[in-house]
């Protein structure tokens, strides 16, 4: 990892990081309406969806950032000598932006909610 230009494996950290949240929220979300008052066959989806979503997002972005998509792994890789701390900084802040914009965009794949957005926002 290093080759890529750190700007372009900031974006896919921030877009990697964004999807895979989003997939989770949404998955969870559909879950719960595809199959109500069933929590084994709920978290079965979830997680079917949401390993579906993080193979493809690794086959797709670690070519170009290595698919960290956690700070923690960020952190870990950082604690080991895989990355600069300047990189890691980097991650972690994209990964952070990428995830409060995955579960802000969540909702979007299930109709949007009547609470969404708050009304402080409006």
């Amino acid at each position: 990892m290093g080759a890529e230009p750190l700007g372009r494996r900031l974006l896919a950290e921030l877009l990697g990081t964004g999807l895979l949240v989003a997939a989770v929220v949404g998955s969870g979300i559909a879950a719960a309406r595809l199959s109500p008052g069933n929590l084994g066959l709920e978290l079965l989806e979830n997680a079917a969806a949401t390993s579906g979503a993080l193979v493809a997002l690794i086959l797709a972005l670690a070519p170009v950032s290595g698919a960290h998509f956690n700070p923690v792994v960020t952190l870990a890789d950082r604690a080991f000598g895989g990355i600069a701390s300047i990189d890691a900084a980097a991650y972690v802040t994209a990964q952070v932006a990428g995830g409060l914009g995955g579960s802000l965009l969540a909702p979007a794949g299930s109709g949007w909610p009547r609470w969404w957005p708050p009304s402080a926002w409006c």
